[in-house]
């Protein structure tokens, strides 16, 4: 049986804590409460491995793998909110979600050129009777329009169609999730078009990708209701060596068309992080969408852990003074561990991540490093290292009513048993 601190225990530590990074010029209470306000999006697929309930047990196509089978996928969408209810409960603050068009619910087939609000009302009913805003993202994989591996940026006129008018509908449905819920909805377009060999024409597709896009963002929504985004990548599995939807294609429509530009940490090759792109592009964009992943060799959508390439991103969130113009979602799923847990992990790495950004003695580095005092930057930053931030972080648990430490677990363990080992 785990033993666990006290509250007794955590409020002495927090105390102490608290008196050594004041010493340092920061103030504790302030970056909690900073914390508190930053709502994470976490993400509906990691609950059931991307099936999604248009067409249960289909086939995964488009580059998108989920490896393993642990018992007690969500099969519905009562299933997966009841699994979401508890994720919630178990990480601090109020937090988001993001849909993919795949999880609607209808009585019927519905064709995904023709998704409608409606089949999103059960989401949004949800979501405001628990206080989380949506996000939204238009599926262009796993379908038979989609088999050909080209979607927007298809040479076929009518498959280009299908696929504008369905993200012409996830734009409408975003829409609707803003209004209801009185928060921004971002919804976020990413393509699998590319090709597993060279190509010897690579600029029309990317002609044709633009021609879409511009169709697609065509009508204007107020964005107190819907943030556009768009998601470049490096490869994918069957476009290894050319991706229509490129970081630099991207990036240049994202500016010529001020929409957000979607960084996904998985994305880029193993030795790039999305850290040092974020600066350069919120020179030229309001705001951006994060999605925090963990790749190992390549995308493979890891359970986000307390890495240094987190730290990294969060510490440029945190020192450029972006937290308000980056909206951070998560990418991940596992299906080798238990669907939950990998949501409850991830979440509180990032958000411990954020913390620790957000307690560093920001003012003295700057003024280290516009002095040009590099050695005593670099051993002030070696010394925030060992600062007791997890007693900030116990602390802030504490105080919102989850869990403290991996104490989580047990209320994990405790549903399995009686929610998902039924689910078999």
């Amino acid at each position: 049986m785990a033993n666990h601190p006290t509250e007794k225990q955590i409020n002495d530590a927090y105390s102490s804590a608290r008196e050594r990074y004041a010493q340092l010029g920061v103030n504790t209470d302030a970056a909690l409460a900073a914390l508190s306000g930053i709502a994470i999006s976490l993400h509906c697929w990691q609950g059931d491995d991307v099936g999604g309930f248009e067409a249960p047990g289909g086939e995964l196509t488009g580059g998108i793998a989920a490896t393993g089978n642990y018992p007690g996928k969500a099969r519905t969408a009562d299933e997966l909110r009841r699994d979401l209810d508890l994720t919630y409960s178990l990480i601090p603050g109020k937090h988001r979600l993001a849909l993919h068009a795949i999880y609607l619910e209808a009585d019927r087939k519905i064709e995904r050129d023709a998704v409608q609000p409606e089949h999103f009302a059960g989401w949004a009913d949800w979501a405001k009777a628990k206080g989380h805003g949506l996000d939204f993202n238009p599926t262009l994989f796993s379908h038979p329009m989609a088999a050909s591996g080209m979607t927007l940026a298809s040479y076929d006129a009518g498959v280009r169609k299908f696929w504008i008018d369905h993200c012409i509908a996830s734009r409408k449905i975003g829409e609707y999730f803003g209004k209801t819920l009185g928060t921004p909805c971002v919804t976020n377009i990413w393509i699998p078009d590319g090709y597993k060999d060279t190509p010897v024409d690579r600029k029309t597709p990317r002609a044709l990708l633009k021609e879409s896009l511009d169709a697609i963002l065509a009508e204007k929504i107020n964005p107190k209701y819907n943030l556009d985004a768009v998601e470049g990548k490096l490869f994918g599995l069957g476009a290894e060596s050319y991706t229509v939807g490129s970081h630099e294609f991207y990036l240049s429509y994202a500016v010529a068309n001020q929409v957000l530009l979607c960084l996904d940490s998985g994305h880029f090759h193993p030795t790039e992080t999305i850290s040092d792109k974020i600066s350069s592009v919120l020179l030229y964009l309001d705001e951006i969408l994060l999605h925090v992943s963990r790749g190992v060799r390549w995308d493979s959508d890891h359970v986000v852990i307390l890495s240094d390439d987190l730290q990294a991103i969060t510490q440029e969130v945190v020192r450029g003074d972006y937290i308000n113009r980056v909206h951070i979602g998560l990418d991940f799923f596992d299906a080798s561990i238990n669907r939950v847990a990998a949501w409850t992990i991830g979440t509180r790495a990032a958000l411990r991540g954020l913390l620790m950004a957000l307690l560093e003695p920001i003012a003295q580095l700057r003024a280290l490093e516009v002095e040009g005092d590099f050695t005593g930057r670099l051993a002030l930053l070696e010394e925030t290292k060992g600062l007791p931030w997890g007693a900030v972080w116990d602390y802030h648990c504490l105080r919102q009513e989850v869990p403290v430490g991996n104490a989580y677990m047990s209320e994990i363990r405790s549903y399995e048993k009686r929610e998902l080992a039924k689910r078999a």
